[in-house]
């Protein structure tokens, strides 16, 4: 039987005390974990701390009518994890902040948790500490990761060059297609695919393909696509001051996502490039690289990596589709009329 105790029926040292009971023993280099004020962890040597942090909130990054507590366990660290494969970075260490409605079920708390540690187990990441706060309105979940990389192995936004070919890793569209119907109460057999809809809420972050693109050094520039291929490529070059042209034809739209964007009216190329939330990698890298990218290839399976345009002198980011060249679309922000 589900236990039906809330978080303010506990408190909170109890809340804090059902994490550290689900952490799994501490590795070496975890010289203080969960209980002090603070985490003490021993760097790796010879390589630099790679930190990041995202929060997720109710309402804007999740809703609970769709959003299992599995689910947004998962994601919560799935998305910090993104942005450390995006550095070149390993992740080693996580902190977990939680702002807890006072309804929220203890049962629910322990299978967010769970979640997030299960994902943690797989990249092998240990969380080492956080907070605990009541919150009077959404849940709110904070994670910040700590990854690790060797100095010359850190990817960036500013590296691209002219004449790097562009790629992306795996399919893209398929998160903003799942979330498109998950937000229309579509039937659960309709479309798009279980699999749109399970890239919105369980994202899977290209961690292997990061940390391989940073020491093959096979890269010159990288992002994840947080928020969308189109966010990426633009900021990836007015970082490196540089202009894109991409290729509509080339773009690894999922299929799934095409046909649902095609039966809402939409225009799939240009939904695909603007909807966020795959967590799949852009990066730039010249034809002398090709070697390492074979590399590359053999160390993250069949994970496709697809050329889709190529760098150029110019600042100008354009798509050519039809014979012409167009603007991109801008991707998602949280504040669209600033700027």
């Amino acid at each position: 039987m589900r236990n039906s105790s809330t978080v303010a029926d506990i408190g909170e040292h109890a809340v804090i005390e059902h994490i550290r009971e689900r952490v799994p023993p501490l590795p070496g280099e975890v010289v203080t974990g969960i209980g002090d004020d603070a985490a003490v962890v021993e760097p790796d040597r010879g390589a630099l701390a790679v930190l990041t942090t995202d929060t997720l909130v109710e309402g804007v990054h999740f809703d609970r009518d769709h959003s299992s507590p599995t689910d947004i366990g998962h994601k919560a660290l799935a998305v910090n994890l993104s942005d450390l494969a995006a550095m070149g970075a390993a992740p080693r260490h996580a902190l977990l902040a939680l702002s807890l409605p006072a309804d929220w079920l203890v049962a629910d708390l322990d299978e967010m948790v769970d979640s997030l540690l299960a994902l943690a187990f797989r990249h092998r990441t240990t969380l080492v500490g956080g907070d605990v706060a009541a919150s009077p309105g959404p849940l709110v979940i904070g994670v910040t990761a700590i990854g690790s990389a060797k100095p010359r192995r850190v990817l960036r936004r500013n590296g691209a060059r002219p004449d790097d070919i562009v790629y992306v890793s795996g399919t893209i569209g398929a998160a903003a297609a799942g979330l498109a119907a998950l937000q229309q109460r579509s039937h659960p057999g309709s479309a798009p695919s279980a699999a749109c809809r399970r890239r919105h809420l369980r994202p899977e972050a290209r961690v292997a393909l990061g940390v391989a693109l940073g020491r093959n050094r096979a890269a010159r520039a990288c992002m994840d696509l947080s928020d969308g291929l189109s966010d990426a490529v633009l900021r990836i070059a007015a970082a490196s001051g540089v202009g894109v042209r991409l290729d509509a034809e080339a773009l690894p739209i999922h299929p799934d996502a095409r046909a649902w964007f095609e039966s809402a009216g939409l225009d799939p190329v240009s939904a695909a490039l603007a909807g966020g939330e795959d967590y799949e990698l852009a990066f730039t890298s010249p034809p002398a690289f090709r070697g390492r990218l074979r590399h590359v290839r053999r160390r993250i399976g069949d994970l496709p990596l697809t050329p889709i345009g190529v760098v150029t002198k110019g600042r100008h980011v354009r798509i050519g589709r039809g014979g012409k060249d167009e603007p991109l679309p801008r991707g998602y922000e949280h504040f669209p009329g600033v700027g």
